[in-house]
Parts: structure tokens; sequence; C-alpha cells
């Protein structure tokens, strides 16, 4: 009996896509390598072994895979969109810019990719045209109050900009939902901040926080039960033998939210030998897929040898499709990678580790005056529980000094803005390179940057942001309470 091809075809897709769900995806991609041999003209097979290649880390397979995808199905909205995922991680700004224009051209009523426009167009460092474009889908969605908390983030509002009446209009409008309360209130503190209305920044900021608040609570002890079994699973953790590390070489940049990092980050990377990674997030990942997550993490220092060998073979693969093949260095500026130094220390003995520190109080007020993606750092609605969470990250980077006997170092922002020659190359060494004088130039450097920094990262380095907790001194007494008698250095 003759088996109808097209039959065998869909059963090996299948089983792909079966075995990609159960975890084993090279086994999945190896099955969809040959389909693509088999039958090269179905988009489905090249668009599904895209997104395998970006879970194996091969992004020049990505690339190829998911534009034979596009090419054959060229109208296809989530080919274009994994499209636009794949050549934005390659930092291909005119192929994502063209991609989001044929998405945009499906759909030209639709207000999600033209703002995810603009906000590559920030990304790329093109912030004029992000504002315009902006500007021109306020003025055809004037309800939606994300488009002016995009736009208040990146611009400087002047006192005479007819966008603040309008928000002004939009926050008192009785059918705004709790989403739009939070975005409209954040736009309207910065607006008021911006132009020196310091007395309204705060009640705005409430407003916002509290709307934040509702939509995604906060759980102290789920966030202290995880802090607390991760640092327990690494005690007594030794370094293991016959590591090698990764490759590209990582240097952790950590520090909290607002503290400097991406600053720290783009000197760093100015580099010729080092490539930006930004927020990857793939070492907590990986350290909780082998090992368990949070508080259900095992004693490591139990784990077999080859496990620990393993972790540091898949973040090995994780990583690389952040990585530039020309690049010997790559930075992660992961917020959350300082609960695991142990383990990164004792399983890449190429890695690096940079803390930034920065006032506390300065660090509160950016985190409170800011929004950031749904559900995550849920603690940034409350002065007071921001006050705990600085305080047990200084506690936490205070065992990993103890602790670490090497490639440990910490850098303040302070110091970073006032005498930044000296802290760059203190940076620098801290990475284990070589100084060159191109990292003073970091904002000339272009490429991609994915952070709430990422206007200031294009520019010098400036003082202007340095002890600004000092305006809000009254509106800050709740968090000032909360830190108690703690030392504020």
């Amino acid at each position: 009996m003759q088996t109808n091809p097209l039959h065998a075809v869909k059963t090996a897709y299948d089983k792909a896509l079966a075995l990609s769900r159960q975890g084993d995806v090279a086994q999945a991609a190896g099955l969809l390598d040959g389909l693509a041999l088999q039958t090269p003209n179905l988009p489905e097979i090249h668009f599904q072994r895209a997104r395998l290649a970006a879970r194996l880390g091969d992004q020049d397979k990505r690339l190829s895979s998911i534009d034979r995808a596009l090419e054959l199905r060229p109208s296809e909205p989530a080919i274009l969109t994994e499209a636009i995922a794949a050549h934005s991680l390659a930092g291909h700004h005119d192929t994502v810019l063209s991609l989001f224009d044929r998405l945009i051209a499906l759909n030209p009523k639709a207000i999600k990719p033209q703002a995810e426009k603009a906000l590559y167009l920030q990304t790329a460092g093109r912030f004029d045209d992000s504002e315009n474009l902006l500007r021109k889908l306020q003025k055809k969605h004037p309800y939606d109050a994300e488009l002016y908390r995009m736009l208040a983030t990146t611009i400087r509002i002047q006192p005479n900009d007819p966008m603040i009446g309008a928000m002004r209009r939009l926050a008192n409008h009785p059918k705004l939902s709790p989403q739009g309360r939070m975005h409209i209130n954040f736009a309207l503190a910065k607006a008021m901040e911006d132009t020196k209305t310091t007395a309204k920044v705060f009640p705005h900021l409430k407003i916002a926080n509290k709307a934040q608040a509702e939509l995604w609570p906060d759980d102290p002890n789920t966030r202290n039960a995880e802090r607390d079994g991760v640092l327990a699973a690494q005690k007594g953790l030794a370094q293991i033998a016959e590591s090698s590390g990764t490759d590209p070489a990582l240097i952790f940049v950590t520090g909290l939210p607002r503290s400097g990092t991406t600053l720290a980050e783009q000197i760093i990377a100015s580099h010729s030998k080092v490539h930006a990674g930004g927020e990857m997030a793939t070492a907590l990942r990986t350290a909780y897929d082998l090992f368990g997550a949070g508080a259900e993490m095992r004693p490591l220092a139990n784990e077999p040898q080859d496990r620990l060998k393993d972790f540091a073979t898949r973040l090995n693969s994780a990583i690389h499709p952040f990585a530039n093949p020309a690049k010997t260095h790559l930075t992660d500026k992961s917020i959350m990678a300082y609960l695991i130094y142990g383990l990164l220390h004792a399983t890449l003995p190429n890695a690096r580790f940079i803390v930034v520190h920065r006032d506390p109080r300065d660090i509160a007020l950016s985190i409170y005056k800011n929004h950031f993606s749904a559900g995550t750092h849920r603690y940034a609605n409350d002065l007071a529980a921001i006050a705990e969470v600085i305080k047990s990250f200084r506690q936490i980077i205070a065992h990993w000094r103890d602790t670490l006997p090497d490639r440990f170092a910490e850098v303040r922002y302070e110091d970073l803005v006032s005498d930044p020659e000296t802290q760059s190359k203190h940076l620098i060494a801290a990475a284990g390179l070589d100084w060159e004088d191109q990292c003073l130039n970091f904002h000339e450097k272009g490429g991609t940057v994915k952070t709430l920094s990422l206007h200031q990262v294009r520019q010098p380095i400036y003082k202007s942001s340095a002890a600004a907790w000092r305006r809000y001194e009254t509106d800050l007494q709740p968090f000032i309470d909360a830190w108690g008698d703690t030392p504020w250095d």
C-alpha cells in the first residue's frame, strides 16, 4: 500500500511540534530540517524551524528560515511578527521597519503595530521619527492613554504642548479604564516634572501606582521566599572542575532598576571586544529550568558535577541569539541575575560580575515614577516596599562581596557621572579588558538599546539625575520612614 506523501509530511510535522512542546528541541529541529529538504515550499515548516532555531541559539538559521517562510507567504501576520523579532535581535533596523510597514498595511486601522513601530524607532535611535508617529497616532486615537505615556517617556514636554491639555481631559474621562488611568497619570507626572510643576508630580504618581497595584498586586511573601530559597540553594557550592565557561565570555552588569546599569553596560559595550546583550534573562531561566524555580531550587552543592556542567552548556547555547560572532565578550544586564552569582561564579570561570549602586533615594524615586512591563517589579507601586527591596538587594550583594573571591567589582553611579574617565577605566578593568579611549564616547556608538533608559544612553554622561530625590523629599517620606536607620551608603 502506497503512503500518501503529504500525510507522511504532516505526521512528521506534528511529531516535531510535539517534541518541541516536550522540550526535545534539538530532535524536533532535526525533523523539521529534513522536512524542509523534502518539501521546501511549505511556509509552516520554515516558520517553525525559525522558532526552534531561536530556542537553540542559531541566529543564522533563524533568519534564513523566517526569510524563506516570508518569501513563501508574505502577508501572514504571524510570520511577519516572527521576522520582526528575529531581525530586531540582529539589529537590522531598516529591515525591521520595512517589515513593520508590511504588517501595518495589512490592517491600517490597528494601533498596536504602529505603536510598536514607534517604539522600535526609539530603539534604533530615531527619536524624532518616533515622536512624529506617536503624535500622529494620538490625533487619530485621542482616547488611547498608553500612546501618551509612550511619547512622554522619550521627549521633554514643553509648557505649551497641547498634549498636556489632551492628557488632562482624558484623565477626567468618566469611562477611563484602570489601565488608561495608570498610563495617563504616569504621562501627566512626567509632563509636570518636565514643566517644573513639581507639586503636581506625586499626586499623579499616586494615582498611577494605585491603579497599577490593583491590576498587578504585589506579594512580598512570594518575593522573599524566592530570594531565600535561591540563596540557600547555593550554600557550600564550590567551583566545578573542567568548565570552560561560555563563548563569548559573559560580563554580568547588575543592579536594581534605575540604578545606572544601562549606562555601565553601554560604556563596557563600547569596547571593541564587547557586544551588549541587554536584559537577556537567560541565566536565571536556565538555572530555574535545571535546578528548580525560586523557593523550589535544590541544594546545588548536592547536584552531580555533570549537571552543573550541563548548566554552563545550556547557558552557552541560550546566549548565542544575543551574541555577535565578531566579539569575544557579551554583557548581560538582567536585573535578577545577582540572585545566582554563586552558581554563575562556580560554573563560568571566564565570567565577570559588576554591580552598580546608586543613592537609594534616587533609585526609589525613579522606580516609583516609571511604568514597568505588565506584572513585573510589582513592589514598585509602594514606596515602603521599594525600601525593603533595596535593603534586601544590598544584603545579598554584601553576601557575594564576602563570598566570591575574585572577578567581582562594584561601582557607584554618582562616581561614574562625576568622574567618568576614572570610573570608566575601572569598569573596563573589572570586565577583564584593556582600556580603549572610545569607551568614553559610548553615546556615539549607535546600535540597539532596549531599556527605559534608551534616550539617556544616546547622550554624553550628565549629572542632572544625581540627588534628584531632594526635590521630592516630603513626598518620599514613606520610603525614608521604611528605610529607618539603615545607612544610605
